[in-house]
């Protein structure tokens, strides 16, 4: 019998129990600003009804659980055969399944397919990242392999289907697939053209032998494979099925499994190829044009698990700062810590707001739209740059707000916190996104005319945005010498980009605080220098997540 000296008192309740989707007001008015009214009500219904499963205590369950219990590598069986098989726990295989039968690789075909899937990644991503990677590549796999329409039209059912199956077998007998990627080797990092991966021809038109290695390769389980190797006409994209259509495996030498810092879920992993069998996806040299179209895609998913990431930090921080008492009051009603989650929660609505922009920007796209394309073309690298690095500092803030609690493995935090520098770090670091943004500076005019024309909507509106904006088309002015500054530069454009869309589409009390402290210079170096004049307390209202028992 427990003493009195264990009783448990002001402790916050689990966060469990809710619909994600409906408490994320943010989420919620993005979906239905950028998609047709006629799908509102489908949609709503759908992402409510993947919104209960995120907020439940079984589906957060599976995400400790995959996390508690990492991938592990089995390179020979019994009798020293190769298999090269990577097992994971059961709570990854109900994860995946639950997010393929979300529709998470299944935007390309669909009315508003994008915004509705961006949504579904945002959420899904505040259970468990790690089983989003393979989503992801899947979901991004789509515009590459169209490169090549018979494969696009012998794959793309297969990447769509809402069937997870788990077997290694042969493609064309499977219900659904799942899409890996493999472009990295050791020696050339982000500089895929420094590939020494060699794509020898053989007898069959468009199939080749790879030779060689890869130093990343991501959800090595996965169906089907794209990777980067030297043909004779120069660095070519090439599909790389995980078995052949004969039911054979295809040479698929998993060397070992990365340990990284976070994604412990998920397995990546270093391979080689000898005498790997390969076909061809679009024209010889053109390997990196090939692939753009997926890079961007992953890229936008990078910013949504961002994005997703940050909401689950602070929803959890206001949570427990709703029902904590210190010194005689809740947490949340004290005006310093106010002050700190409405910082956290500005940045976190500026992320959400701006990915699903993004993703309507996809769908517009898609459509035929030409100067949403341009806009994507220069906002994608903006904000992958920006969103990603604001994950971090977001969620170590976020794990303070819960003192020593939130340094605990069991309160979810750490894992929040491990996980947020990743996005910035894969499909392209900083560097990389801000020297792509020079390209498109200097080679696309028509991207830098859209994104203009999409802030310029909200001039007049703000005079901190428009001053901001002054000062922007300053600095654009003049792109000499413009490498050593690239990283400035992005920043701008990002946080420009987040004021135009904040004070367009938020309610007043954000854009304010988002304007006084990102742009107008109202704001310090660290979360919760807010100025105390704005409306702080509507603020952390907006970002707080339902009572729960």
């Amino acid at each position: 019998m427990a003493g009195s000296t264990h009783t448990v008192t002001n402790q916050a309740p689990p966060l469990v129990g809710y619909d994600v989707f409906t408490a994320d007001r943010a989420l919620t008015a993005a979906v239905e600003r950028h998609l047709a009214p006629r799908l509102h009500e489908e949609a709503l219904e759908e992402l409510s009804g993947l919104g209960r499963s995120c907020g439940s205590v079984q589906t957060q369950e599976w995400g400790a659980q995959a996390n508690e219990n990492p991938p592990v590598l089995r390179t020979h069986d019994r009798y020293g055969h190769r298999v090269d098989e990577v097992g994971f726990h059961p709570a990854w295989h109900r994860l995946l399944g639950k997010g393929v039968s979300a529709g998470l690789t299944a935007a390309w075909s669909r009315p508003g397919g994008h915004v509705r899937r961006a949504a579904a990644f945002l959420m899904w991503t505040q259970v468990e990242a790690g089983n989003c990677c393979p989503l992801s590549m899947t979901h991004a796999a789509v515009p590459a392999l169209r490169a090549d329409p018979g494969l696009a039209a012998e794959w793309e059912p297969r990447l769509a289907s809402r069937v997870y199956d788990r077997e290694l077998r042969p493609a064309h007998l499977k219900a659904g697939a799942l899409f890996g990627m493999g472009m990295t080797e050791k020696q050339g990092g982000s500089d895929v053209r420094a590939n020494t991966t060699s794509a020898r021809p053989l007898a069959e038109d468009g199939t080749y032998e790879l030779t060689g290695h890869k130093w990343f390769c991501s959800a090595p389980m996965s169906d089907g494979f794209l990777v980067l190797a030297q043909a004779p006409g120069g660095l070519t994209c090439f599909l790389v099925p995980r078995v052949l259509a004969n039911g054979t495996r295809n040479v698929f030498l998993i060397q070992r499994l990365k340990e990284k810092l976070g994604n412990r879920s998920n397995a990546s992993a270093e391979v080689e190829f000898a005498g790997t069998w390969a076909r061809r996806v679009g024209e010889e040299g053109s390997g990196v044009r090939t692939v753009i179209g997926m890079v961007a895609a992953t890229r936008l998913d990078c910013v949504l698990g961002s994005a997703g990431l940050m909401r689950q930090a602070v929803v959890q921080a206001v949570h427990h700062c709703a029902y904590r008492q210190a010194f005689g009051a809740k947490l949340v009603d004290q005006p310093l810590m106010r002050n700190v989650l409405a910082d956290l929660a500005i940045e976190s609505e500026a992320a959400t707001t701006l990915a699903m922009r993004l993703a309507a920007a996809y769908d517009a796209a898609e459509g035929g739209d030409e100067r949403e394309r341009a806009l994507l073309r220069i906002a994608v690298p903006v904000a992958k740059y920006w969103v990603t690095k604001r994950c971090a500092p977001v969620a170590v803030e976020a794990a303070e707000c819960l003192g020593g609690n939130g340094y605990v493995e069991e309160s979810g935090m750490p894992r929040l916190v491990r996980e947020s520098p990743l996005n910035s770090i894969w499909e392209g670091a900083g560097n990389v996104q801000a020297l792509d943004i020079l390209r498109a500076l200097g080679r696309e005019p028509l991207a830098l005319d859209a994104y203009l024309t999409e802030v310029g909507l909200a001039r007049g509106a703000d005079h901190r945005l428009d001053a901001a904006i002054r000062g922007l088309l300053t600095e654009l002015a003049d792109l000499g010498a413009a490498e050593g500054r690239a990283r400035r530069l992005a920043e701008r454009l990002a946080l420009v980009l987040q004021g135009a869309l904040l004070v367009r589409y938020a309610p007043p009390e954000v854009a304010d605080a988002f304007c006084a402290a990102r742009l107008g210079g109202d704001g310090g170096a660290a979360f919760g220098t807010l100025p105390p004049t704005l409306d702080l307390a509507s603020v952390v209202e907006r970002a707080r997540p339902p009572a729960v028992a």
